[in-house]
């Protein structure tokens, strides 16, 4: 049975997670998995010497400026519609990057992506995350670990004190969409295989990116974006305020795009 849109908010309203089984393209899941290879090798991409990122975990950071294939991933279809549910339209690209947990990695510490962000707990939700899985996704090869409901706790986790968690383990081609309050981890990985994952993050219209998006990626690249691509990586203007440049829109200024910006005082008239 195929989850409803409706469906996967309320999970993620309730839980704080939803898994999209068998959302992906396989044959886009095959070229991605490869295409991380080819890139890994040509970047000279190794282990980093942190506990958070991994010892046995390589990173991939800022995959849209490494190749057409990447477009695809932040306007996929079936998977956009839900964060926007649980954001809004106005939302952005927080960051675009591979995690491939290889065998032999511990456990990472638990976290919630927005613990750095100063707001008092429970709060409406700001930052809604994907991990797609590019390999099965199970307890043993280090499926992320969630804690269901911890969105709605009234503080960030402890690294050092121990929680029951839940693997959300999935098949080849599936997604885990959750929203940036949620305890969780990648898993200890305790078999002889990597497993492939890529995280598309975002976060709301009015937030600052985790990646640097508009310094991140030359203007000739993003001037051959689609429009939606371009509006997600930051050339718009959210709720007819936030993000313009003297009253017009990024777009125009920046790459001749001719868009206008409905600025929300141009709403607002003088009645005498």
């Amino acid at each position: 049975m195929v989850m409803t849109l409706d469906d996967a908010v309320a999970e993620v309203t309730t839980h704080g997670y939803t898994v999209l089984e068998g959302v992906l393209d396989p044959g886009l899941v095959d070229a991605l998995a490869a295409d991380l290879g080819r890139l890994e090798e040509k970047l000279g991409i190794v282990p980093a010497d942190n506990l958070f990122e991994g010892l046995r975990t390589t990173r991939i950071y800022n995959l849209l400026a490494h190749g057409a294939l990447y477009e695809q991933v932040p306007v996929y279809p079936g998977v956009l519609e839900v964060v926007e549910r649980v954001l809004d339209p106005g939302l952005l690209v927080s960051s675009l990057s591979s995690i491939a947990i290889g065998p032999g990695e511990r456990a990472q510490p638990l976290h919630s992506d927005d613990q750095m962000i100063p707001l008092p707990r429970p709060h409406p939700q700001i930052i809604c995350n994907t991990m797609w899985a590019l390999t099965d996704f199970t307890e043993e090869n280090g499926a992320t670990r969630v804690v269901p409901g911890s969105h709605l706790f009234d503080r960030p986790p402890d690294p050092g004190q121990p929680v029951e968690t839940v693997a959300a383990e999935m098949p080849k081609g599936s997604v885990l969409v959750f929203v940036g309050s949620l305890w969780h981890g990648g898993g200890a990985n305790r078999t002889g295989e990597r497993r492939v994952g890529i995280a598309m993050n975002y976060c709301a219209g009015f937030l600052r990116q985790q990646e640097n998006q508009q310094l991140g990626l030359p203007r000739e690249l993003v001037a051959r974006f689609p429009r939606r691509l371009q509006e997600l990586v930051g050339y718009s203007v959210y709720n007819g305020l936030i993000g313009h440049i003297e009253k017009n829109h990024p777009a125009s200024v920046v790459l001749d795009s001719g868009d206008r910006a409905d600025m929300i005082w141009d709403h607002i008239r003088a009645t005498d």
